[in-house]
């Protein structure tokens, strides 16, 4: 039985093999991208049982998709498989200091995740269930799926973690902000960077946030994010600014996914906020010390010795 449950889009990532314009790239790695399934396979390198739920297609982008999650050990086998909608995929372009990513997921299976995907049985036994503001966003279905989800948790007594991961492009003019606001005062367990604090509630004080998400939401621990900043932790008691674990980063994305997982994999080991956020730390900056999203994130060994100031062995 898995500890958490996370749903989201994942899709295939087309990584080029040299630097440059896409229209000269002669040739492109394959890996897996997803905010979601990015936290499932951080917390289960550290030894924890997660599980994604998502739709995929038919496709052979599907079969990848499926095969490197399980090879990570992440349970798949709530995923819905969707024959009559493919697989997302997406794009990198990397140039000197600068990342691009272009998206092929309109219409893709995911974009058809539904109210109905959200059984009664989903969440029995789980503790935490994680989403990201990405997945509302992407279809009217997914919005309707989101708020399902949200509602069964509340129903089962599963504590709600929340990552409001602002994705202005894909909101198509709308205006979302509101939606992401109440999800985000509706989690027990908020994961959100200082800009997107203060894009959503007009704030960039920590102890304001802080104050603000106490109160007037139902957090129990929250973590704001600031990049190769640190990040300000805090539950009901404790508040503390974190210092940015060193690394010597290549890549930035995939480290705030790191990061939720490793705070998440702290609460869910009992942890307090601070180790907890000092967990979250280490999976982030590792994480920027790959070209990949999820290949630096530690194991429950090299988590350890960051944590006591042991040097990190690689293996």
């Amino acid at each position: 039985m898995p500890q958490l449950i996370t749903i989201g889009e994942t899709m295939a990532a087309f990584t080029p093999d040299s630097v440059g314009a896409l229209r000269y790239v002669q040739n492109f790695g394959i890996r897996t991208a997803g905010a979601e399934s990015n936290v499932a396979v951080g917390l289960a390198k550290l030894g924890l049982e997660a599980a994604w739920v998502s739709r995929l297609g038919t496709d052979e982008f599907g079969c990848f998709i499926r095969n490197q999650l399980r090879a990570e050990g992440v349970d798949c086998s709530r995923v819905i498989y969707d024959p009559d909608h493919r697989t997302g995929i997406m794009f990198k372009e990397t140039s000197v200091g600068e990342t691009k990513v272009f998206y092929y997921r309109e219409n893709s299976a995911a974009s058809h995740l539904c109210p109905e995907d959200v059984t009664p049985a989903l969440l029995d036994g789980v503790k935490i269930l994680h989403m990201s503001g990405i997945t509302p966003v992407l279809s009217e279905s997914c919005l309707e799926m989101t708020k399902a989800a949200f509602a069964l948790a509340k129903e089962k007594g599963v504590a709600i973690s929340f990552d409001p991961n602002i994705r202005r492009k894909l909101w198509h003019g709308q205006d979302y902000a509101p939606f992401i606001r109440e999800l985000t005062q509706q989690s027990e367990i908020v994961l959100l960077g200082l800009d997107e604090a203060e894009a959503l509630f007009g704030l960039r004080d920590p102890d304001a946030i802080f104050d603000l998400l106490f109160c007037d939401g139902c957090a129990q621990y929250v973590a704001i994010k600031d990049g190769g900043n640190g990040a300000w932790v805090a539950d009901k008691t404790t508040r503390e600014k974190l210092p940015p674990y060193p690394c010597k980063p290549i890549e930035p994305i995939g480290a705030g996914d790191g990061f939720n997982a490793g705070f998440l994999a702290g609460i869910l080991q009992g942890r307090d906020a601070v180790t907890s956020g000092r967990m979250g730390a280490v999976c982030g900056a590792l994480a920027t010390q790959t070209p990949g999203d999820v290949e630096g994130y530690p194991d429950a060994i090299q988590m350890e010795a960051a944590l006591t100031g042991a040097a990190i062995t690689y293996r």
